[in-house]
């Protein structure tokens, strides 16, 4: 008796629309990922002073092939470590877009570019599915030590092709760890990138930044969303 009670108490409860199953796909037919999303806890994947001392932006920027000139953008931004160093970068005739979903970090942000006199740089406040990046412009974009917190990958990733230039590429640096624990298996986010309709160009290991660094370009058309089925660690 108490057996089919339970069976009745939840047809019921589906029948009704109150189950507790997730769902699978966002409201665009987007997947979500079927692996955990780490939360984002800080502005800031390690002290600056730590990261300057172990050459981290100097060697991620150098190997991601970033010249004078170019347009950039910092996905995750933070407290802008990066977006300082690619404005450097740069220089004076390329530009910087930095964005994050935490509002709070971008006003910092700009408070910091503003008080460091940094006229390259412009902030966009992005959505978890979506950047907001200008369509064409991007020579490349870096996601760093962020990946793993993103929790709607696929549906921002395929939002990102549209701002690439021709030969433009995505620029991602991160931990050799279960996302869980704040890092993304190459395996994994090779798999990621190529179901959102990337190809491999590069991945290198990256001790200056505690990890690898892999670069991607953007491979034939965009899947439709439907069709995207997500990746398992």
């Amino acid at each position: 008796m108490g057996k089919a009670l339970g069976i009745g108490a939840a047809l019921l409860l589906a029948a009704c629309g109150r189950t507790t199953i997730p769902p699978t796909r966002d409201a665009a037919g987007f997947p979500l990922p079927d692996r955990p999303v780490a939360g984002i806890v800080s502005a800031a994947w390690s002290n600056e002073a730590d990261r300057e001392r172990a050459g981290e932006s100097m060697a991620v920027i150098g190997a991601a092939g970033v010249r004078p000139g170019m347009t950039v953008a910092d996905i995750g931004a933070g407290e802008g470590y990066y977006t300082l160093a690619l404005s450097k970068a740069v220089g004076a005739q390329g530009k910087v877009f930095a964005e994050d979903i935490v509002p709070s970090y971008v006003s910092a942000l700009r408070r910091r570019l503003r008080d460091a006199r940094i006229e390259n740089v412009e902030l966009i406040q992005g959505a978890p599915d979506d950047a907001k990046l200008p369509a064409g412009h991007f020579d490349r974009i870096f996601l760093v030590h962020m990946y793993h917190e993103i929790s709607q990958p696929y549906g921002l990733l395929w939002r990102l092709r549209p701002a690439l230039k021709p030969g433009g590429r995505i620029v991602i640096v991160d931990a050799d760890r279960p996302t869980a624990r704040h890092g993304t298996p190459p395996r994994l986010l090779a798999c990621e990138l190529a179901t959102a309709g990337y190809r491999s160009v590069d991945r290198r290991d990256m001790p200056e930044a505690g990890g690898y660094l892999a670069m991607f370009e953007a491979a034939g058309e965009a899947p439709a969303p439907a069709t995207i089925r997500p990746c398992r660690p």
